[in-house]
């Protein structure tokens, strides 16, 4: 299983920018996929995650009405979509999948195959 993660960039605080994670090796809806973000000397941070479902998305606060976590599954394909950016969002943004769906989806260590990180810069 591989994951792909692409669309990062800078940006003024309050614009938007969207990411995408492209998945092989399984189908991106098989176990759902995560979002998180890391900053240097700090964990890395549950953004959001889009079940196996494609239900009730998951959210964390901090993101709750800024971010909108999508998926094509024609494309294999899932998406973040960020708006109303903010200093503090700025990170490393990486995308993951669990392999089971008896998953903690907003815990990182519930997660087996990573992607790449893409950086996001909001400037303030």
């Amino acid at each position: 299983v591989q994951l792909q993660a692409c669309g990062g960039g800078s940006v003024q605080a309050g614009g938007s920018l969207s990411l995408s994670c492209t998945v092989s090796g399984r189908r991106a809806s098989e176990y759902g996929v995560g979002w998180f973000r890391q900053v240097p000397r700090k964990e890395r941070e549950f953004v959001a995650a889009i079940k196996w479902s494609g239900d009730s998305p998951l959210y964390a606060d901090s993101v709750q009405d800024r971010f909108t976590i999508s998926r094509d599954t024609a494309k294999n394909t899932v998406f973040l979509r960020m708006d109303g950016l903010k200093p503090e969002d700025t990170a490393v943004y990486y995308c993951a999948a669990p392999h089971t769906t008896n998953t903690d989806y907003t815990s990182w260590r519930w997660y087996q195959h990573w992607g790449r990180g893409t950086q996001v810069t909001v400037r303030g």
